[in-house]
């Protein structure tokens, strides 16, 4: 099942990383919005997206849970800190080989997604017999 989960998982994250990048270049090669304007808005719908394909599709709830959206937020408020730090840590300590942005990016980005489904398995979208609940 945990294989299934993260499989899912990965297809949703990269669907949802393709969404904000297309929503932000669409916007942006309109004329709708001013960059930054258009990068919030393409990470908010992809956000929409990664909360909603992965409550039914990842995790299958299917029935509202109270609290799952407040939780939710709260994961990726966390974990946009964590990754921000580790980027950080990781072109500090990289320096200045060449490759230190790419690595810094995919070492902050692989540790973050790992704690965005752990917190959505286990806290966001946890099952009722996990939480007590039957």
């Amino acid at each position: 099942m945990i294989r299934r989960e993260i499989a899912r998982f990965l297809i949703v994250g990269i669907l949802t990383v393709l969404i904000d990048f297309l929503s932000y270049r669409g916007l942006v090669g309109s004329g709708l919005m001013a960059l930054d304007a258009a990068k919030a808005l393409g990470f908010i719908v992809g956000t929409l997206f990664s909360y909603f394909a992965n409550r039914f599709f990842t995790f299958g709830h299917k029935s509202h849970m109270p609290g799952s959206v407040r939780r939710f937020a709260l994961l990726y408020v966390a974990t946009l800190g964590v990754n921000v730090l580790i980027n950080s840590l990781a072109l500090k300590v990289l320096g200045n080989i060449v490759v230190a942005f790419q690595l810094a990016f995919l070492i902050a980005t692989g540790v973050s997604s790992c704690l965005n489904f752990l917190g959505m398995k286990f806290l966001v979208f946890k099952s009722s017999a996990a939480s007590g609940f039957q």
